[in-house]
């Protein structure tokens, strides 16, 4: 039996260390997105000290362990077979369900996910026990004052972090403007006193405060001494700031970096025990249960052993530490949800990741009827004041960058402080809350929501928010069901699970590497909206035309096929399928459309006047040929789904014959745009023309079928329909074509 629980135990930990390499790839936005999304330093570099302060953060922790014994649940009263149990279920389900949300690229807490998951599988435990004897209520077994504490933490922190956020910033941009370099000759002394104070405050207080070389005497004497701390260090580092300043130095990147520390070393120290808290609680609860030698069984020894305080041996703090700091550096996924965060706070406009929904859409008409209301109460001369204060034209942003200095200051600052204040209110704040909500709150005061991307940033940050809550109901239901599965199905259900798991994780990682290839063109997106040359942003908008266009035309290619074949073949699901597709082509066409938009205001006046009308052309020939496979595919799908008569031999044979056709000119028409190559396009022009000259010609025959009655009305009507939209199908691909040539070849 010791055996086995051994082997669980070992199990455990080669789970945690996959959950801490998806862990990492979750939380590393927290101290990654500022100085990356301002690029203070080179990529390299910022990873280099983020990993310095988590290896530190993670090897001094300590205190934090406690949460994993007996935060949750009252182990004195589960055996060790039942707190076995619990923690197995809690590790399966929480590798899984943080590489889900990083897959999606949706930034979450792992401080919620491990205490929900802990929740959920003590309650299923707990329900059996209390089922199997009455003497036993849930609250003898359930600690539930953490679980509520940690949620009313999410709505204190995300409503206050967001607040402080756009107050703070609005008043560093008054101050600064966005070309601070002009305004910095004293201004930024003080600044960077104050950050810095903030900021090593922030280390003190929150990222050293229960490390393990932090004796209760070191603890008192910093208490009793903070106001003389941040005295002498406000008065330090603002003389250090002003002299660094006068030697050219660039003060707001120290800050950007000195915050990214501090922040990479409070996550490690303190958000380590969501990744090896379980699988310590389940070593020493293992090495207790072996010390009571033979006599005791998992199913008679209570582990009232857990309510002592945790003590890590070193060796696991480092080794934790060690596959931190590869995770930072090998993750691809982390990247992904660090993109999340700075695309939804970037300055200029772009491709957006998000689309509009109704919330989003009222909560922008509220708040331009607000602002409406409070702009009728402030003096005209202060508004223009203010304007002056705001102009983006002068923004000194990074090439690349997706924001300035001076907001990742502010980003790195405010979160500390505030995570700072709600560790001294024992208030268990989330770093991905704050820092997620401040960056939110910044991007806000620097007004980079303007009236064209203000919609899609809102639904980003509410489908972000949702992520949140959403992860505490999963992390709680999964839990619940999981541990269930292992009490009952024991060593079977064990390794069914765990294989499970194995294969989840290993399809994420298969559909993420897909995905990542669709988005790879997106970097041509990017480069043409920071262009600032009329003829780099003329050729970027060609290259990204002709990969839009190209895919169109594939999907038009692909789903004209696939939709004709199924009707004459009687499969519903493939209609099904198509009519899937053209809804998420719609929504790509709509965002076509949007980027070209923003597109053609970084071509000059002459540019525009002699491209810009083809280009709109080409989106709309674009659109409507969607819009036409989806005409194509409504009537196809409703008669096939209602099983009315199909297509006679006669009718399949002469319209799968010229369907073929079709495809080849659509297929012809999509390799002449990937390879920006119209030299045979009059060939296309000529087939097109006998292709519909043929499908007038069975629409006539159609109608000559239909007056003699040798025919199901229904179908033909269905078929004449179809045949139509096939005819609007050739004629906006050739039309598509020649505008395309006229946008992409200089006459």
């Amino acid at each position: 039996m010791e055996t086995f629980y051994l082997g669980i135990v070992i199990f455990i930990f080669v789970i945690a260390i996959f959950d801490i390499l998806v862990g990492v790839s979750n939380d590393a936005v927290n101290f990654l997105n500022s100085a990356i999304g301002a690029k203070a330093a080179p990529f390299k570099t910022v990873l280099f000290i983020a990993a310095i302060g988590i290896f530190v953060g993670a090897s001094l922790s300590n205190g934090m362990m406690d949460i994993a014994r007996h935060g949750i649940y009252q182990p004195q009263n589960f055996y060790f077979a039942e707190i076995m149990c619990i923690l197995l279920a809690v590790m399966l389900t929480d590798v899984v369900l943080l590489d889900t949300f990083n897959s999606l690229g949706l930034p979450t807490s792992t401080t919620v996910s491990m205490v929900f998951e802990l929740l959920g599988a003590t309650f299923a435990i707990s329900l059996i026990k209390v089922y199997n004897d009455d003497s036993i209520g849930l609250g003898d077994l359930i600690n539930t004052d953490k679980a509520l504490s940690v949620i009313m933490a999410i709505f204190i922190s995300v409503a206050i972090a967001f607040f402080f956020g756009t107050f703070i910033q609005y008043i560093a941009r008054l101050v600064f403007t966005f070309n601070y370099k002009k305004r910095m000759k004293y201004s930024i002394a003080l600044f960077g006193g104050i950050a810095a104070t903030a900021i090593i405050y922030f280390m003190l207080i929150k990222g050293l405060k229960d490390s393990a070389f932090m004796t209760a005497e070191n603890k008192q004497w910093i208490q009793e001494n903070t106001l003389m701390l941040v005295g002498y260090s406000f008065l330090f580092f603002t003389i250090l700031m002003q002299i660094l300043h006068w030697l050219k130095v660039n003060v707001f990147k120290v800050v950007v970096l000195l915050g990214t520390f501090a922040l990479a070393l409070a996550f490690a120290g303190n958000d380590l025990v969501n990744f090896i808290g379980v699988p310590l609680a389940g070593y020493s609860s293992y090495i207790d249960f072996v010390a009571q030698g033979p006599g005791v069984t998992p199913d008679n020894f209570l582990m009232t052993s857990l309510l002592g305080s945790a003590s890590t041996p070193w060796y696991f703090l480092v080794g934790a530490g060690a596959i931190m700091v590869y995770a930072l550096f090998t993750s691809k996924k982390a990247h992904n949800v660090i993109k999340t965060s700075v695309d939804l706070s970037r300055q200029d406009e772009g491709e957006e990741m998000f689309g509009s929904t109704p919330m989003a859409r009222t909560f922008v008409r509220l708040s331009l009827n607000i602002g409406s209301s409070i702009s009728k109460w402030i003096p005209e001369k202060t508004k223009q004041w203010a304007d002056t204060r705001f102009r983006k034209d002068e923004a000194i942003i990074a090439d690349g960058a997706a924001f300035d200095l001076v907001r990742a200051s502010v980003n790195l600052v405010v979160a500390g402080l505030l995570i700072a204040l709600g560790t001294s209110l024992k208030l268990p704040l989330s770093t991905t809350y704050v820092t997620f909500m401040v960056a939110m709150g910044t991007s806000l005061a620097d007004r980079a929501w303007g009236r064209d991307s203000a919609v899609f940033r809102i639904t980003g940050v509410l489908s972000v928010v949702g992520g949140w809550f959403l992860t505490a109901g999963a992390a709680f239901t999964l839990c619940f069901f999981v541990a269930l599965i292992i009490h009952y199905g024991g060593t079977a259900a064990i390794l069914i699970l765990s294989g499970i798991a194995a294969f989840m994780l290993i399809r994420s990682q298969a559909m993420f590497s897909k995905k990542k290839k669709k988005e790879e063109v997106s970097e041509t997106v990017t480069q043409l909206m920071r262009s600032t040359n009329s003829g780099d942003a003329l050729r970027l908008l060609r290259i990204h035309t002709r990969e839009e266009l190209g895919k169109v035309l594939d999907f038009a290619e692909e789903n004209f096929n696939r939709i004709i074949t199924s009707f004459i073949d009687e499969n519903l699901r493939g209609l099904r399928k198509s009519k899937g597709a053209i809804k998420f082509e719609k929504q790509l066409i709509k965002q076509m459309r949007r980027i070209g938009a923003m597109a053609m205001s970084h071509l000059d006046n002459t540019t525009l006047f002699e491209k810009g009308l083809y280009y709109y052309q080409g989106n709309d020939f674009a659109g409507e040929l969607v819009y036409t496979i989806d005409r194509l595919c409504e009537p196809a799908l409703e008669h096939i789904d209602n099983n009315f008569n199909p297509l006679n031999q006669t009718q399949k044979e002469e319209f799968n014959e010229l369907s073929g056709r079709i495809v080849e000119l659509i297929h012809s028409c999509s390799e002449k745009i990937k390879n920006n190559d119209y030299d045979n396009l009059k060939e296309d022009i000529r087939l097109s023309n006998t292709l519909n000259n043929q499908l007038s010609a069975l629409k006539r025959e159609e109608l000559q079928r239909i007056q003699s009655q040798n025919n199901s009305i229904k179908v033909s009507l269905v078929y004449l329909t179809m045949l139509q939209e096939a005819q609007n199908v050739v004629t906006y691909t050739i039309n598509l074509m020649k505008v395309s040539m006229r946008f992409q070849v200089d006459e």
